[in-house]
């Protein structure tokens, strides 16, 4: 909740929204103006404000626009005029369809990155809607876009909500150029070259950048020509064979620029920066931002910023890999981690906020323990194409030594007004489990386990298993059941010899390539004999640039060949999303129906006992999962 009369609140404390708040400081000219489909909330957890900040930093004078009205007569987008330099363009934390719609295509009635939860401050497609009018207004402007919505359609993609095959987000949109992943870096020196008077037309090799360009002739040495839209849209094994070389291309280091046709012209997209040093991820997480949302939201709650407001995040990038994710496509396989003294100097800061009650909601990243991990050896890290350092198993080459998160842990909770810490993100029970060859990281392992369990749970502990089938498993990167079981039983022993009552919340998929009723069946009595009560579940949503998301479209493996089974019509991932719910009475008879028809009578009475009525009791279960937004 935002509070206060925004008359006495200073105003300059955050980028300008506003003509009266670009007064405010005296400013005749704006540098740069962004438009963003969130909220605006002065936080290192929201990319306009990131971007923002940073530009800041450069000495320019930034303005945010936050969900500008595109249905009137788009004042939002000419109250405060034509920038110096350029517009910057995002859709938001979130694709704006994931954002949307639900996994059966089905319109939300909320959105947590707007104020009061209200949905329809938003496009569909913002990147496109906000492009297209600024193109439109100022045709003579600059406009830059990035974000997540950006950064993962910048190759042609097939888009589950329109059930179509798309080309580029970038020739789509009009923009002039497109930033993909973390844009710190590349925005730096767009501003850079703008500001020296290069003209947009010429900024064509700038690192982590898209722009429409002429297609060589014939591949430089550095680059790789993929298959063009027209002939990915004709052709889904030709689509399949250009996602691996994309995927390959991005786990490399030092990857070569890729180039696309579109029509008589090309998307190249340049390779990115290396990864960021610890100083310069500092950089970005230590600029003056009031970790507050702007003073118009005044008495209104932004979801987004409640979940995250006491938290601090202690890494960016995941060699997890997983299938359907698309963290690492956009913020790298290579995990970028903050200093001790900026994490603790951001935890001090937040216990200064005047409503924290002494605990800190989670210390995490993308996955809670890859804090400092990385290579051994980085020259083989920069010529590995692998997509997960943790599977089939984990790589030999991987230092995961977790005494160092365990030590930062410790120190956060020894800060004055810190009464305890919690690891809200997912852990990685599959690195806790593997023996290494060192017995230094496996005891780390060990006590970073017992630390995390006895001391940073608040009430639930959060694990992603995925799925029970092997099969299924192996299409998602993910490790085998058993592991899970196995860092269940020692969570459950953990806390029996302490004297804990904590729960385990496993996430499951359901729908996900690679699944069958037959899979689903059997997820659904393994769990139950596990005693978990399954809630925290959601079905399979493709989304641009994983390989999930491929397999579900062409219907093939890009890495085997092999053609891939996929439940896709809503009837059936309905009738996958049912035995999660097995213990629910109304489910009970298609569960039965089901399981005759697929010829699995023997999990009738594994799942649902003798009950043959709607409405008698399943068996009591110890652990319960609630539902709630992944």
């Amino acid at each position: 909740m935002i509070d206060g009369d925004e008359k006495r609140v200073d105003l300059k404390r955050w980028l300008p929204t506003t003509k009266k708040e670009v007064e405010l400081r005296n400013w005749d000219y704006l540098d740069v103006i962004i438009f963003s489909g969130d909220a605006y909330v002065d936080h290192p957890s929201f990319g306009a404000a990131v971007i923002g900040r940073v530009l800041e930093a450069e000495g320019l004078r930034v303005a945010i626009v936050p969900q500008p009205n595109w249905r009137d007569d788009l004042r939002d987008f000419k109250k405060l005029g034509k920038p110096r330099l350029f517009f910057g363009v995002s859709a938001g934390a979130m694709d704006s369809m994931v954002n949307h719609y639900t996994a059966n295509k089905r319109l939300r009635s909320d959105d947590a990155y707007t104020p009061d939860n209200k949905a329809g401050m938003r496009p569909d497609y913002p990147t496109i809607v906000y492009t297209q009018i600024l193109k439109r207004l100022f045709p003579d402007t600059p406009v830059v876009v990035g974000g997540i919505e950006a950064s993962m359609r910048r190759f042609a993609h097939y888009d589950y909500w329109q059930d179509r095959f798309r080309e580029s987000i970038l020739p789509e949109c009009g923009a002039d150029i497109l930033i993909y992943g973390m844009g710190e870096q590349p925005v730096r020196e767009i501003a850079r070259e703008l500001a020296a008077g290069k003209p947009i037309e010429e900024l064509k090799g700038i690192r982590q950048t898209a722009v429409m360009d002429v297609l060589p002739p014939v591949a430089g040495e550095q680059d790789i020509i993929l298959s063009s839209f027209d002939e990915c849209a004709k052709s889904k094994k030709t689509e399949a064979e250009n996602f691996r070389v994309i995927e390959e291309e991005g786990n490399r280091t030092t990857p070569y620029t890729l180039w696309q046709g579109h029509g008589n012209r090309a998307v190249r997209v340049n390779p990115p920066y290396p990864p960021m040093s610890e100083a310069e991820i500092d950089a970005s997480f230590d600029l003056p931002y009031t970790r507050l949302p702007h003073p118009k939201y005044k008495g209104k709650r932004i979801p987004a910023y409640d979940m995250i407001r006491f938290s601090v995040n202690l890494h960016r990038g995941c060699f997890g890999g997983c299938s359907f994710c698309a963290i690492a496509a956009h913020q790298g396989k290579q995990v970028v981690s903050r200093s001790e003294r900026s994490i603790l100097r951001e935890v001090k800061a937040v216990t200064e906020m005047p409503d924290f009650k002494g605990y800190i909601s989670d210390l995490g990243g993308p996955s809670a323990n890859m804090y400092k991990m990385h290579g051994k050896d980085r020259e083989l890290c920069s010529k590995c194409k692998r997509a997960s350092c943790l599977f089939p198993a984990v790589c030999r080459n991987l230092d995961c030594n977790h005494a160092p998160l365990t030590e930062l842990y410790r120190k956060a909770d020894r800060i004055k007004g810190v009464k305890k810490s919690f690891i809200g993100s997912g852990i990685r029970y599959d690195m806790l489990l593997h023996r290494n060859e060192d017995e230094r990281l496996n005891e780390a392992a060990r006590e970073y386990t017992h630390e995390v369990i006895c001391r940073h749970v608040s009430g639930r502990l959060k694990v992603a298993p995925e799925h029970t089938s092997s099969t299924v498993l192996k299409l998602m990167r993910k490790p085998d059941f058993k592991l899970f079981t196995e860092f269940n039983r020692i969570f459950d022993e953990i806390n029996r010899r302490e004297g804990l009552n904590q729960q385990l919340v496993p996430y499951f998929i359901s729908s996900h390539p690679g699944c069958t009723e037959e899979d689903m069946a059997e997820l659904a009595a393994i769990t139950k004999e596990l005693h978990f009560h399954l809630e925290q579940v959601q079905d399979f949503t493709p989304t641009p640039m994983t390989l999930s998301t491929e397999i579900f479209y062409t219907g093939i493996n890009p890495y085997t060949g092999e053609k891939v089974y996929t439940a896709k019509r809503k009837e059936e991932k309905l009738l996958q999303r049912e035995f999660f719910f097995w213990y629910k009475a109304e489910s009970a008879a298609v569960i039965r129906r089901e399981l005759e028809r697929i010829g699995r009578r023997d999990l009738i009475n594994r799942l649902l006992g003798n009950r043959q009525e709607k409405g008698n009791s399943c068996k009591p279960v110890k652990k319960s999962v609630k539902k709630g937004k992944r």
